[in-house]
């Protein structure tokens, strides 16, 4: 019995193991604060500070993931939930958008293998990351090409949320990447955003579905 308790709480809070340096930061910070207004007797609130201090952590989560793809596949590069599907400004791509939400995983990963194009970042609003403009929003862009290849590329754009307003961007411009590789992350609550070349995949994931980051096959190459 007792080694069935510890096999369930290994299990419930394995994610720990996961959780990024920055993570593990703010939630010590929490827990320091939490502390000071339990010692001068202010209970609720230290555990009120307590509990968002773990919910902190929970969000900097970063498993291993071992995935392997065959050459003819595109991986998603977020955790989410595929919100759409379509042609927008560039007639000739097809961009499908992620939203993350508060829990999930929030470290993006490379699409294909090959090497990034340029990286663009611009300023915005920051409105809810599921709101339709939220294309509006400060974002990132990341041009990924497979093989080097300019005309099989799988772009993946960082947006940010109302909640918190920070991209991480962990790649340089015309640096070679591996499948899997970790791109960046954007804090609590966001959109990520692929683009990929209209005449040269076909999408296999449907709106509304539920995707993983470096598990989930997103399109194939035609």
């Amino acid at each position: 019995m007792i080694a069935d308790i510890f096999r369930t709480l290994s299990k419930s809070l394995g994610w720990v193991n996961t959780v990024l340096a920055l993570g593990l930061k703010f939630c010590a910070i929490a827990m320091l604060i939490a502390a000071a207004f339990i010692w001068f007797g202010w209970y609720k609130m230290g555990i009120f500070i307590i509990l968002l201090g773990i919910l902190c952590a929970y969000f900097f989560r970063d498993p291993n993931r071992y995935t392997v793809f065959a050459d003819d596949e595109i991986a998603c590069p977020a955790d989410g939930t595929v919100m759409s599907i379509k042609t927008e400004e560039d007639p000739n791509s097809v961009v499908i958008r992620i939203f993350l939400s508060i829990f999930d995983i929030h470290v993006q990963r490379t699409t294909v293998a090959g090497k990034t194009g340029d990286i663009f970042y611009n300023k915005g609003t920051f409105l809810f990351a599921d709101n339709p403009d939220a294309v509006k929003n400060e974002r990132n862009l990341i041009q990924i090409f497979k093989d080097g290849d300019p005309t099989k590329f799988a772009h993946v754009e960082q947006i940010t949320g109302a909640i918190a307003r920070r991209i991480e961007c962990w790649v340089k411009p015309q640096q070679d990447i591996a499948m899997g590789r970790r791109l960046g992350l954007v804090r609590f609550g966001s959109q990520v955003a692929v683009y990929l070349p209209k005449d040269k995949v076909r999408v296999v994931v449907k709106e509304g579905q539920k995707v993983q980051g470096h598990i989930t096959v997103l399109a194939l190459w035609k």
